[in-house]
């Protein structure tokens, strides 16, 4: 009697799930701190840093499109490199986006806690911290287990319920708030635009976790493409009305510690800065969801292909999900969070995104020699696109400091030896 064959991903994610998953992916906490940071940067011309912004990472979304389309497999940037460059590159590419979405998602739990102290200041105390960081991940995690539908519908519910709020301050800040006298972003004494571009390209990375569960998209090859367009549409317009509601309504906006509470405040008084922390908690409580969804598929990814031990990819007979890369993200992401703080956890997430990037933009120029006539989207002009990414990357690599080299470096030499090792074990 034949065996039976093992059990296999489902296809049940479709353009407006992967839509939301692109919009979860990308806001998370930042949103909420960051107008009196832009402010600082580039004054009253604030709105239009995140417009110039939102146009350097349609150059990246472009090049992840055009690379998406050509493959219905999890893994994403993983797959690309190792299909355009071969299984070294693939394996280095899949240390790098691992470290970012790890490290990413542990500052943003970091964070939930931080948010809820606006509640129960007893939160951030060790083991409060570290209850209350297990019991968040532990139920996201259980409900990922259960199913990629599961996944996606709790991904949706939070898509909206952190909009919600947000769409709310828009409107509530625009019509209902008095204006700051002097407005809330004086002039700048000495703009900084390469700095508000650096700070604003990275508040809208995080995109490309949504490419990774390419092997459970409904119709990858266009629903991808569509999700990450439509995605980049919808957060750019929350991001500069959320900016411009800072300016209109909160006086001295450089000087806020918590700008859109402060915005809140203006026509909610202390109700409605107390509404905007329960916002930026269901905020990251729906980036953690949107992230559990993506970044198992890599390890999943990683081990299907044999560049990670194969029990990371062991697919759930019941849930048809990879319940083993799911467990080992849920497990590994408290650690970080509970063991590194905020700072810490962005710090190497900011430095390996840029390689992750401008690898993606080198693959899509290999791939379109490799494969002249792939069936898949087909960009105008999209090498000089490719090579504009590239660019991007390494005029923002510029502000990286030394700290971040050596993390680079040493994620380079873990992915060497994970290759080594997994070249050695084949040859025997």
């Amino acid at each position: 009697m034949p065996a039976e064959p093992p059990p296999q991903l489902v296809r049940a994610l479709g353009r407006w799930t992967l839509t939301a998953l692109v919009v979860n992916g990308v806001i998370g906490s930042a949103i909420f701190g960051l107008p009196d940071d832009i402010v600082r940067l580039v004054g009253a011309a604030a709105p239009w840093a995140y417009v110039l912004a939102a146009v350097g990472v349609a150059v990246i979304i472009a090049v992840c499109a055009e690379l998406s389309s050509q493959f219905r497999e999890a893994g994403g940037a993983y797959l690309y490199a190792r299909e355009a460059f071969g299984r070294f590159w693939g394996v280095q590419m899949g240390w790098f986006v691992w470290l970012v979405r790890l490290t990413a998602a542990a500052a943003n739990a970091n964070l939930f806690v931080v948010y809820l102290g606006e509640f129960w200041s007893g939160a951030t105390a060790p083991l409060p911290r570290a209850l209350i960081l297990t019991a968040l991940l532990g139920m996201l995690t259980a409900i990922n287990l259960r199913g990629v539908s599961s996944g996606g519908r709790l991904s949706n519910l939070f898509t909206f319920a952190k909009l919600l709020p947000l769409g709310l301050l828009i409107v509530g800040g625009l019509t209902l708030a008095p204006a700051v006298a002097a407005g809330g972003a004086p002039a700048a004494v000495r703009p900084d635009w390469i700095g508000a571009l650096l700070v604003l390209m990275f508040t809208f990375g995080g995109f490309d976790m949504a490419l990774m569960s390419a092997a459970e998209c409904k119709n990858p090859e266009r629903d991808l493409p569509f999700a990450l367009f439509t995605g980049l549409g919808v957060i750019t317009a929350f991001y500069v009305l959320l900016q411009v509601v800072a300016m209109r309504t909160v006086p001295d906006l450089a000087q806020s510690a918590r700008p859109l509470a402060d915005a809140a405040r203006s026509f909610a008084g202390p109700a409605g800065a107390g509404f905007i922390a329960l916002a930026a908690m269901v905020s990251t409580s729906g980036y953690l969801s949107a992230q559990l969804i993506g970044v198992p598929r890599l390890t999943y990814a990683l081990a299907a292909h044999g560049d990670f031990p194969r029990w990371l990819g062991a697919v759930h007979p019941k849930f048809r999900t990879p319940y083993v890369s799911i467990l080992a993200w849920g497990g590994l992401t408290l650690a970080l969070a509970a063991y590194g703080n905020f700072i810490w956890n962005v710090s190497l997430s900011a430095a390996a995104r840029l390689l992750t990037y401008g690898a993606s933009c080198v693959a899509l120029i290999q791939l379109r020699r490799l494969r002249p006539n792939a069936p898949a989207l087909r960009l105008p002009l999209g090498v000089p696109l490719a090579l504009i990414g590239l660019a991007l990357c390494a005029v923002m690599a510029t502000a990286m400091d030394t700290s971040h080299a050596w993390i680079i470096g040493a994620v380079a030499v873990v992915a060497a030896v994970n290759w080594a090792l997994v070249r050695r074990g084949e040859r025997r």
